[in-house]
């Protein structure tokens, strides 16, 4: 029988946010260790698409302690340059990651420990840091006619490429930036595009880039300054600036409803394809934490920064700005990483 293995704090992880942890665990002198259900370091980054390429320059996306370098030839580094950054970051500061290990499910127990279940046997620990991220959970609309739709369906997430389209007629869903980013890296390439979005997309200004969103959401915390959401949706990138610059980047009305051969937009006009693109975001991977009982009324675990209300002992990092402002970002995390040890430390003192 396996033994139980022990640590004072465990991180469900091993992506930014759990190496952003990870950190600031080795800062405090804590004993953890991360567990990482992916095979290769690099968080999501490793899976994303080939002309993905940050919103900042390397300098300004940097995790804590250690920053980016620079990517020859690249202004904005691309997604290969971050996870070989992880990568690196990882091994640099000797991060006891443990991979490939699921977390199956997280239990309580009588002596107020904790206990991590996996397909690599068990853990105990004092408290709890979950850092999966929302790679793992893309989300579909349920629309009409899905099942009826002869062509081809991908997310986000199985996105790689604009040439493994050409040819086609492509419906891309989604008026964020993937969305925007994704069809506008298939104009040109792609027999046809029509991006479609819930309501007309909002571009952020041209000169606002990662930089300055940070700098926004550092203001917020204060409750200084505009929200992000008050300026725009989309982070005008310079291949999305240059396809709207050239009138090739007009949003159309939502899908109603899809087709054997196409969809149906709201305002009832058919559009033939062979391939609907559905960037319409993920849902955070709290799955282990089904069983307990940590959920509120609107089924999202309420949180004092990267608390559980319900649960001291259970941090929440890395899933938006409802678990700290911008916490989902490089540049963002290891500030709320840094909190969220310090009142670690305090419980287990």
């Amino acid at each position: 029988m396996t033994a139980v293995r022990r640590v004072q704090v465990l991180v469900v992880g091993g992506g930014q946010a759990g190496l952003a942890a990870g950190y600031h665990l080795r800062r405090a002198r804590l004993d953890f260790a991360i567990l990482d259900a992916a095979t290769a370091p690099g968080g999501s980054w490793q899976h994303y698409w080939d002309s993905l390429r940050l919103f900042s320059p390397a300098a300004y996306s940097s995790l804590p302690g250690r920053p980016m370098p620079h990517q020859a030839g690249q202004t904005y580094p691309d997604a290969g340059h971050v996870a070989r950054y992880l990568a690196e970051y990882e091994k640099r500061y000797e991060l006891p990651v443990h991979r490939p290990v699921t977390v199956q499910a997280i239990e309580d127990t009588a002596d107020g420990r904790l206990l991590a279940r996996t397909d690599a046997g068990t853990w105990r620990t004092r408290a709890l840091i979950m850092a999966t991220g929302t790679w793992s959970r893309p989300f579909i609309p349920a629309l009409p006619g899905r099942e009826h739709f002869a062509g081809r369906q991908l997310h986000t997430h199985g996105y790689r490429a604009a040439a493994d389209f050409a040819g086609r007629r492509v419906v891309v869903v989604g008026g964020g930036n993937s969305g925007a980013q994704i069809a506008a890296d298939l104009t040109g390439r792609a027999a046809a595009v029509r991006w479609v979005t819930l309501r007309p997309p909002r571009f952020l200004p041209d000169e606002i880039d990662g930089r300055a969103l940070f700098e926004i959401a550092t203001r917020r915390v204060t409750g200084a300054g505009p929200r992000i959401s008050d300026l725009g949706d989309i982070v005008a990138t310079e291949p999305v600036r240059a396809a709207r610059d050239a009138g090739l980047l007009t949003a159309h009305p939502m899908v109603e409803r899809l087709t054997a051969d196409g969809v149906v937009g709201e305002d009832g006009e058919r559009w033939a394809c062979d391939t609907v693109i559905w960037c319409t975001g993920f849902r955070p991977d709290l799955r282990p934490l089904a069983g307990f009982g940590l959920r509120g009324g609107a089924g999202r675990i309420p949180t004092d920064g990267t608390r559980a209300l319900a649960d001291e002992r259970v941090h929440l990092l890395g899933y938006g700005d409802w678990t700290g402002p911008a916490s989902a970002t490089l540049i963002g995390v290891g500030r709320t990483a840094r909190t969220a040890v310090g009142r670690i430390e305090g419980l287990l003192r």
